[in-house]
């Protein structure tokens, strides 16, 4: 097989490294484990150095967030492939191998993920990725077996081989030399929607994104911001606007981006009436930092090389779920074009 490594991204994580590493370790083959370090304040380093000195350790001087975390640590690793491991995650046997044999099988898939669910509820999909992602034509994400906070059982319904629109940064496959090609995350991001805007620029450049149902993982979720988090609302609203704004084509930016400020503005106020003024505060201050990005922004664009992009359903998402009822991925009106490579 070829050289694999696995890289966890840790920051204050000492009680997740305690409890999911062992399975890591037992599980990986022979695949480089590599924890790196964004700069923990708790006993994250003395843990590792003390219980796993085998283990190659990355230390970054303070924490760069996701994106720019893991931008600093691969630039330190050599690699065939990449994967991008979060610290609450259990991996069981054989998980590597089945999806690095399906992207070493065809050379065009850069990126995939495995089957992803919860570590608690071991039946059903997990929020960050299910059985792989894809996006609404406003940006809206959601994933085979998770629409928006339904999660669905696993009953075998995702079993299949498919390309997705994006891959969870949970557990994520990346083809070393895309990643390197594509300059990794935007470290702008910080987190939230990096792994997303990756997987975008990924089919910009004419690769693939797939998921891998022969290997499954089992994720806790939620381990560095909770899910009410003021600062994670934020995150997802600035950069949901800003991947849109990099890579949408400019026939459909203007008036998508229009539409996705108007619906922001409408989710805000839901905040507001529902006592959540933090959040509140927060979408308004994601769309401030979003006006202020735009030149950089623009700079970011893709302007060469742009391939078509398959995996965007051409619906809305919104009122299918919250007005249709429609409350799982079979379930909406143009699945089956999504399927279709």
């Amino acid at each position: 097989m070829k050289h694999v490594a696995v890289v966890i991204l840790n920051w204050n994580g000492c009680a997740m490294l305690e409890r999911f590493l062992p399975s890591v370790i037992a599980h990986s083959g022979d695949a480089e484990l590599i924890v790196a370090d964004n700069g923990s304040t708790d006993n994250s380093l003395a843990f590792l150095q003390q219980n796993y000195p085998q283990l190659r350790l990355i230390c970054l001087d303070h924490n760069y967030g996701f994106a720019e975390g893991y931008n600093r640590a691969l630039a330190q690793v050599e690699a065939d492939y990449y994967v991008l491991l979060n610290s609450d995650v259990e991996c069981p046997e054989h998980w590597i191998e089945p999806v690095v044999q399906m992207m070493e099988k065809e050379p065009d898939i850069a990126v995939a993920q495995p089957k992803l669910l919860m570590y608690d509820q071991r039946d059903t999909f997990e929020y960050a990725g299910g059985a792989g992602g894809f996006i609404d034509k406003y940006g809206y994400p959601f994933c085979r077996g998770r629409l928006f906070q339904t999660l669905e059982q696993d009953h075998g319904q995702y079993d299949d081989e498919c390309d997705i629109f994006w891959a969870t940064g949970a557990c994520m496959f990346v083809r070393a030399s895309v990643w390197h090609e594509l300059g990794g995350l935007d470290g702008d991001f910080f987190a939230h929607m990096e792994e997303i805007d990756f997987c975008w620029r990924t089919h910009l450049a004419g690769y693939r994104v797939a998921y891998c149902p022969m290997s499954t993982v089992y994720h806790v979720g939620g381990g560095t911001l909770p899910k009410s988090s003021p600062f994670k609302t934020e995150l997802n609203f600035r950069n949901n606007l800003s991947m849109l704004y990099k890579n949408l084509p400019a026939s459909r930016r203007g008036w998508v981006l229009a539409m996705r400020m108007w619906l922001d503005r409408v989710a805000a106020l839901k905040f507001l009436f529902e006592g959540h003024k933090g959040e509140y505060q927060a979408v308004r201050k994601a769309h401030r930092q979003y006006r202020k990005w735009k030149p950089a922004l623009r700079e970011k664009r893709t302007r060469n090389g742009i391939h078509p992009v398959s995996g965007v359903y051409r619906g809305l998402l919104l009122p299918e779920y919250y007005l249709l009822g429609r409350k799982s991925f079979t379930a909406l009106r143009y699945v089956e074009e999504l399927l279709q490579k």
